[in-house]
């Protein structure tokens, strides 16, 4: 009997990393009359003229905040589109959690409409385990987040929504992506005051709120595929960040449930198009 086989066991979404952004570049406002004509004084004209803040570097702030941390766990509400024939599309729901021990732990639990996995890094492997089908695969990776990551979409095609904000090459992968970059304004995310930014790459816009306080920290992510038939978007709401968790090496240790079947990755070949398992019915077969 030929064995099972991954192809793409975890679809939870885009990551940062490995797509370009695209966005759509606003036209600079026009400064405001001087302030002898329109009866201004001196330090409200000031104000009015003072230049906006600029993107890239609250995104660099970000970035370098979330290197800082040694450890850190998030939740995530992801909204997902799918295009159909005829344009039509449909938007999916995917609640996911994460946990980041650096510099060689990670783990990420995905549950929604059509999926319900498990990603798992111990440091020597990384495992994926379908809920649905009862079924998980295993790869050796480097001792690292940043490299294991790397080696799982390059070889195999994994890649794992938002695991890029555990990467000490954060803001390197987006760097060199940003074509054009704006400051939409600031407003607020489940309450919390946020710097909202667009940033355009070739292929995809995306949208980032991050945190005016004084922990710059990402409340809202939209990747919004312009070259993508009917421009799907994808959207997540960070939310419950701790920086002081308890997290046992045990959490990022797979052991099988009972009943689980082994199978096998394949390595994705040059120009074919990963594909996501069916999800299996509760109660019947897939």
């Amino acid at each position: 009997m030929r064995p099972k086989t991954f192809g793409w066991l975890l679809v939870v979404g885009l990551i940062l990393t490995g797509q370009p952004l695209l966005a759509q570049v606003a036209q600079q406002p026009q400064a405001p009359p001087p302030a002898a004509k329109t009866g201004v004084t001196a330090p409200q004209a000031a104000k009015a003229t003072a230049p906006e803040p600029d993107p890239r570097q609250i995104l660099q702030k970000m970035c370098d905040f979330l290197k800082s941390q040694q450890q850190f766990t998030y939740k995530a509400e992801v909204a997902d589109d799918q295009v159909y024939h005829g344009g039509k599309k449909i938007q999916y729901a995917i609640e996911m959690e994460t946990f980041v021990k650096r510099p060689d732990r990670l783990r990420v639990n995905a549950e929604g409409d059509l999926i319900d996995k498990q990603f798992y890094f111990d440091g020597k492997t990384i495992t994926l385990y379908d809920k649905d089908h009862n079924v998980y695969g295993t790869l050796e990776a480097p001792p690292d987040i940043e490299s294991a990551l790397e080696k799982a979409s390059k070889d195999f095609g994994v890649r794992v929504a938002l695991t890029d904000l555990a990467s000490p090459k954060l803001d390197e992968f987006l760097n060199r992506r940003i074509k054009h970059s704006l400051y939409v304004g600031q407003h607020k995310v489940h309450g919390v005051l946020c710097h909202h930014l667009s940033f355009d790459g070739d292929e995809v816009q995306l949208q980032v709120w991050i945190a005016a306080g004084d922990k710059p920290l990402p409340y809202k992510v939209v990747l919004t595929h312009k070259n993508l038939p009917g421009s799907p978007q994808w959207t997540a709401y960070l939310s419950d960040w701790n920086f002081s968790p308890q997290l046992n090496d045990n959490l990022f240790a797979f052991t099988p449930p009972q009943g689980a079947a082994k199978i096998k990755f394949v390595p994705v070949q040059a120009g074919q198009a990963p594909k996501p398992m069916p999800k299996k019915k509760k109660g019947g077969k897939s």
